[in-house]
């Protein structure tokens, strides 16, 4: 959808320029979540801002859709310092520009590219405060750049963006014990990680296996006794034809008694 003439002359009176270097309309500037709302169609419940204050924005949700912590590669080298990223899922609509979106840069990550192409983290061009990663219908913001307000107040608030869980926990760099749901990868497409320090897991893996070599152990020796206490297959087999043989002599000898005792009647 192109930019409409009262857009480009909002644009204009805002000091953005309609075209970029390439002489393409700026049309993500008249979209969500950059497009400017009236001030009286806009609720607004939060606001936030980077660091030099040159981008500013508003909220008209107070609590994300969801919340995560990210540890994928891309998140920790993109915030630096930070071992993981705490992301906040909103709907691009629910956010509104004060000022300062004509002060946006973006990176999208997968070709390395400084064009606006989504998904991409967008930042501050002046300071470089991170504003949010923009993705194709959502928008994802950090706490850090909130204004929660002092006292109890503004703990309620913050409470409301905790993280349910963490995400691409398997690239962590510090062990985060707080009993939340760590997924390897993306969540529900991959494996939950134990939620205890590493040493600990292969620790009891380890006991595990000794465990369970131990209870294979037991069995083969329940096994072998019980085959020397019955004497084994071949006494087994020894012992069958022993009988046999007992039972053949047992026939013989009535055999020849009873025609011992048949010649002793006869010569009688």
């Amino acid at each position: 959808m192109a930019p409409s003439s009262a857009d480009k002359q909002q644009a204009k009176a805002q000091g953005h320029a309609t075209e970029d270097i390439d002489g393409e309309h700026n049309e993500w500037k008249f979209r969500a979540p950059y497009k400017i709302h009236e001030n009286g169609h806009f609720k607004a419940v939060l606001e936030g801002g980077c660091h030099c204050g040159r981008v500013q924005y508003q909220l008209s949700r107070e609590r994300p859709l969801k919340a995560k912590f990210c540890h994928c590669k891309t998140c920790q080298r993109i915030h630096g310092s930070a071992p993981f990223q705490h992301a906040a899922i909103f709907k691009k609509g629910d956010i509104n520009f004060l000022k300062g979106h004509h002060d946006l840069k973006w990176y999208e990550s997968g070709e390395k590219t400084t064009r606006h192409k989504l998904p991409c983290k967008v930042s501050c061009a002046y300071c470089g405060s991170l504003i949010m990663d923009e993705g194709r219908k959502m928008i994802l913001l950090f706490p850090g750049l909130i204004e929660w307000g002092e006292g109890e107040k503004g703990r309620e608030k913050r409470a409301g963006w905790e993280a349910e869980c963490h995400m691409f926990y398997e690239n962590r760099v510090v062990d985060i014990l707080d009993g939340k749901p760590k997924w390897a990868g993306m969540q529900g497409e991959s494996e939950l990680i134990e939620d205890s320090p590493p040493e600990e897991i292969k620790k009891r893996k380890r006991e595990m296996e000794e465990e369970e070599e131990k209870r294979e152990q037991e069995k083969k020796k329940a096994k072998k006794d019980d085959g020397a206490e019955d004497g084994g297959p071949e006494v087994k087999d020894r012992e069958k034809n022993g009988r046999a043989d007992d039972d053949g002599e047992k026939m013989v000898l009535r055999d020849g008694k009873e025609k011992a005792a048949g010649g002793k009647n006869g010569g009688e």
